[in-house]
């Protein structure tokens, strides 16, 4: 029997775009409305959700991409050179360049944020938002607040400061760059126009981003159809057994939805 399953390993396709950056990417072809998933801060598209997901969409025959922002995993780039737009952009150019048809948007923390920045910008493409430990607005309302006054002092003086990273021996780059580019793109300040359906997971015990952001997210949304999961025993990951059971429903049942409605 031939195991169909992804390797997470295997090497990727690349996106090579006009300004010289190049995405790396995971494409599954089949039917729409289609997954994109979007990874988060510093993170990668080898990680448990994104393979999960990919092996789901793969079973069921739906289509999936999965990819590296600029400055992360195998695409090109420096991560401390990036920010929330260019981020952003590469999402928008992975939309627009790897897919066809409406898409349901997967955002992990970071993620979660640039899910909601594509959707508005590609409103005629987004069919659907799932949000695992959504993050909008990191740089302003977690970041700045955690600062030391030294370190404040610092990124203000050298643009930049490396803070200890709870998931990496190696210390997280933060940029002055991040922050004021950040500032241009914050959306819990106004509503969120986006009218589809929105499933949004939370664990309880996110130490990195406050559960209440996903209730945030919910009131700023002007969609009706907003559903939040709370996970009281939840991290900020949910990258457990359990944790991708439910993201994998919440996915599942989304694309149901939209499939009877089309």
């Amino acid at each position: 029997m031939t195991d169909d399953r992804p390797d997470p390993g295997a090497a990727p396709q690349i996106l090579a775009r006009d300004d010289g950056t190049s995405i790396a990417y995971h494409r599954t072809p089949g039917r729409t409305p289609g997954v994109v998933f979007l990874t988060g801060f510093r993170s990668d598209m080898t990680g448990d959700k994104a393979v999960a997901l990919e092996d789901f969409c793969r079973t069921r025959g739906t289509a999936f991409l999965r990819f590296d922002y600029t400055g992360h995993g195998q695409s090109s780039g420096a991560f401390e050179d990036g920010c929330i737009g260019d981020w952003t952009a590469d999402a928008i150019a992975a939309l627009d360049s790897l897919t066809e048809g409406p898409q349901v948007l997967v955002g992990s923390s970071m993620g979660g944020w640039i899910m909601l920045l594509v959707a508005l910008a590609r409103a005629d493409r987004v069919a659907g938002l799932v949000g695992s430990a959504a993050a909008p607005d990191f740089t302003e309302d977690l970041i700045r607040n955690v600062l030391t006054e030294e370190q404040a002092d610092r990124l203000t003086r050298d643009g930049r400061v490396d803070l200890p990273s709870p998931y990496d021996d190696v210390p997280t780059p933060i940029t002055r760059r991040l922050i004021e580019d950040g500032r241009t793109h914050l959306l819990l300040r106004d509503s969120i126009r986006f009218d589809g359906p929105v499933r949004l997971i939370h664990g309880e015990r996110d130490e990195d981003v406050p559960w209440k952001t996903s209730f945030g997210i919910a009131e700023r949304l002007t969609s009706d159809d907003v559903e939040v999961t709370l996970v009281k025993a939840g991290d900020h990951r949910l990258s457990g057994p359990r944790d991708l059971t439910r993201l994998r429903r919440a996915v599942r049942d989304l694309l149901d939805a939209l499939s009877g409605a089309a």
